[in-house]
């Protein structure tokens, strides 16, 4: 019966059993996004994040000078905290002004005077409280004080202020600082004039103190950085670097107030983990209001965030595709964007179908499920999933996965004092490893078909990518029947041999080659597609050893050059070729220079027409350039070859102005949910199925009734036997006291009448 009557009383409850979120309905709660991560951030310091799971949070809660036009293609900057987007003014080695189109030869400086909107403030955050008098409240804890801080929260009072220029200058400057370690910083030392020398005296005053003292970047200058005016900043470039106002949309130069700095040096806090690693703060349009990394992250939207609104065009289809019906309304439109931890596909592709997530990638597991092929060969929703009124999005990521070879290595690598001969036995042993891994394979089976074979390091939709014939990798394709076709294996195995491998041995000393693949190993299906690759080797007779290991590890060994060969990818920072040619520049490798060149590559001459591509403007001159240094990487080989990913998303109806941009890092902004919509749906797939409790009900009262009855039944029984001897002890009982009152009163009587004798006799 209680088994009844509980399925009776959830069967009235408001929402579904299911629900995955304790908040409760509400307006608030209509108008959230639901989404989901399976990595921990990294940072979230601006000056330290560069990885993607940290820009989905990164990206949302800061405010750089620039950005990308959401819905425009071909990607286009666009102001931010900025005004505008600057225009770079040309300097020569006297000072005087050049011309726009001025060869890069001829420019001695380049000038960026960045313009920043009045009235930006930060979001609320104890860094800015301040006591009556204007002094700041928790830059100086003590053991009393912090003895109830656990978490920022805790602290009673939170401040704001306007965003100055003093700002940005004050987070350039932090890009030098010894312990942030910024991964930008050996590139930007390059053109930021100042920043090197600074670095390098911060690095000195950072020997001479405690671990934990404060160090204040604002007690130096910086001679290419000065603020003009409260809204108003300078940067000074060394040469001409036209790729500089992308790095303007990216958080590195997004503004940090160096009250955050003071706040966060504290000991006390720092203990308790309390660091902007883990508590942002930022004048974006959203801040981290939960932060808890093992279960979920909760964006909210800024109080003090305005003077946006969503853009009133984009390209050609937008408006008939409903991207510009919220054009003109204030950003961000969602209020509250809600993060939670699915580390395993099936539970997130299942709360993905359920409605509880409002956008899903497609697992291999699941790509049957979601998508279809015509006759034709084109890609589309399937019929279940058209049926829920999910829609299908795809795009070619401007992204390349690669296994690198370290070039610091005596085996394949061509580093060192090695002489022509060695350079040339590794170079052919890199190409017979890279002609075994079968990339199209793996695609089919790991990717499902979404991926594009990488024929060089720059990734489709970047200029100066080639397509088609005149973009093939000669080292790895024949050019057959307008088609790219992988050499045959006989061809690595040949290779092989004449790197001095015969059979996978060593032809001087007999022994087998053995190759080292250092990788984190992380993720659903890694382990699987770690041995693919052991396999891929085995058919050249070649033994590849994972070496497995966490994320902090293996940069560890990239950084000390301790790696053979690894696996690594890259997302395009920015849509200039500059961004993925500089990952094979030799003055940015990451052993000793802690660069991106995690490969460690130098060619003389790919550097040295690095250097002339990377300030040429667009054009035929800068293409031919271009096709050159992607013909000197395929010759040497620094990478495997790898893939540049398909994304395929799928997003429920209610989702609105969801289109893809692999280079907007905040457009979470711009996203909408039709509340009403997404709880309907989620009511009609999360109806519950009560019966199974009825019957399992019915199945137990079938099992207790009889026990029952013969319970009552026993019970009824010993009643009656109870009643009887009962009965029995009562007749017992009056007989026993009737024979004792008998005798009782005929002793009583005898006595009265010799007492009535004698006191008769005495009375008279």
């Amino acid at each position: 019966m209680a088994w009844l009557v509980a399925a009776l009383l959830l069967a009235g409850c408001s929402g579904p059993w299911n629900d995955p979120y304790p908040d409760g309905p509400s307006q608030v709660r209509e108008q959230t996004i639901y989404a989901a991560f399976n990595a921990r951030p990294k940072h979230l310091d601006p000056a330290r994040a560069y990885t993607s799971d940290a820009y989905v949070f990164v990206g949302q809660i800061y405010q750089p000078p620039l950005q990308y036009h959401y819905l425009k293609r071909p990607f286009e900057l666009t102001g931010f905290a900025a005004t505008e987007v600057p225009r770079p003014r040309y300097l020569d080695r006297q000072g005087r002004e050049l011309p726009a189109d001025a060869p890069a030869s001829e420019v001695a400086f380049s000038i960026y005077d960045v313009r920043i909107r009045p009235g930006l403030r930060y979001q609320p955050h104890p860094a800015l409280a301040l006591d009556a008098q204007g002094r700041a409240l928790y830059h100086a804890l003590g053991p009393a004080e912090l003895a109830g801080i656990h978490t920022l929260q805790d602290f009673p009072r939170h401040g704001t202020r306007e965003v100055v220029a003093a700002d940005f200058v004050h987070q350039i400057k932090r890009l030098a600082h010894p312990r942030l370690q910024s991964p930008i910083l050996g590139k930007m030392a390059n053109y930021i004039v100042g920043l090197g020398p600074l670095a390098e005296t911060l690095r000195e005053q950072a020997k001479t103190l405690p671990r934990d003292a404060f160090i204040d970047v604002d007690a130096h200058s910086i001679e290419g950085v000065q603020v003009l005016d409260r809204h108003s900043f300078r940067v000074r470039l060394a040469g001409k670097y036209p790729q500089f106002v992308y790095w303007l949309a990216m958080p590195f130069f997004a503004p940090m107030p160096p009250e955050a700095d003071r706040f966060y040096a504290q000991p006390g806090l720092a203990k308790k983990n309390i660091s902007l690693d883990w508590y942002p703060i930022g004048s974006g349009p959203y801040m981290l209001a939960e932060h808890d990394p093992n279960r979920r992250m909760v964006l909210e939207r800024n109080p003090y965030y305005a003077g946006e609104a969503y853009p009133s065009e984009g390209a050609p289809g937008d408006r008939e595709a409903g991207l510009l019906a919220d054009a003109g309304r204030p950003l961000p439109l969602a209020p509250r964007i809600v993060f939670t931890l699915e580390k395993e596909q099936i539970p997130y592709w299942n709360k993905f179908l359920q409605g509880w997530f409002d956008t899903s990638a497609i697992s291999s597991d699941a790509f049957d499920q979601a998508v279809q092929m015509n006759e034709s060969g084109d890609v589309g929703i399937s019929d279940e999933m058209a049926a829920r009124g999910i829609r299908l999005q795809t795009s070619v990521a401007t992204s390349v996965f690669y296994v690198g070879f370290n070039w610091n290595d005596p085996v394949v690598g061509s580093g060192g004092k090695a002489g022509p001969a060695e350079r040339e036995r590794a170079r052919k042993l890199r190409h017979a490893v890279s002609l075994a891994i079968d990339q199209e394979e793996f695609i089919s089976i790991f990717r499902n078909g979404r991926a594009i074979p990488a024929q060089g390091p720059i990734a489709p939709g970047i200029i100066g990518f080639r397509d088609g014939e005149a973009g093939a990798n000669r080292y790895m394709y024949d050019w057959v029947d307008g088609t790219p076709r992988r050499k045959p294996l006989s061809e690595a195995k040949r290779l092989l041999a004449e790197a001095g491998y015969p059979d996978g041995r060593d032809a001087k000393t007999g022994q087998p080659l053995v190759l080292y693949l250092d990788t984190t190993g992380a993720g659903p299906g890694a382990r699987s597609r770690i041995e693919w690759y052991v396999r891929q080797l085995q058919k050249i007779d070649v033994q590849l050893v994972p070496r497995l290991t966490d994320w902090n590890r293996f940069q560890d060994k990239l950084r000390q050059g301790n790696v053979q060969l690894f696996f690594l990818g890259w997302n395009a920072d920015y849509p200039d070729p500059e961004n993925f040619l500089f990952l094979l520049y030799g003055p940015e490798a990451k052993a000793g220079r802690d660069g991106n060149n995690s490969a460690n590559y130098s060619n003389p001459e790919y550097d040295r027409l690095f250097e002339q591509m990377k300030g040429m403007d667009d054009g035929p001159a800068r293409q031919q350039v271009i096709d050159r240094m992607v013909e000197i990487a395929r010759h040497d080989a620094p990478w495997v070859w790898g893939l540049h990913p398909v994304d395929y998303t799928l997003r429920h109806g209610w989702l609105l102005n969801n289109k893809p941009n692999s280079m907007a890092q905040n457009e979470l902004k711009y996203h909408r949910v039709d509340g009403a919509a997404r709880a309907a749906a989620q009511a009609a797939w999360n109806d519950p199925v009560t019966w199974p409790i009825g019957l399992g009900a019915l199945g137990l009262l079938a099992l207790v009734l009889p026990a029952w009855a013969g319970y009552r039944g026993r019970e009824r029984r010993l009643g009656r036997f109870d009643r009887q001897e009962s009965r029995h002890e009562s007749r017992r009982e009056s007989r026993h006291e009737s024979r004792h009152e008998s005798r009782h009163e005929s002793r009583h009587d005898g006595g009265v009448r010799a007492d009535g004798d004698s006191g008769g006799e005495s009375g008279r």
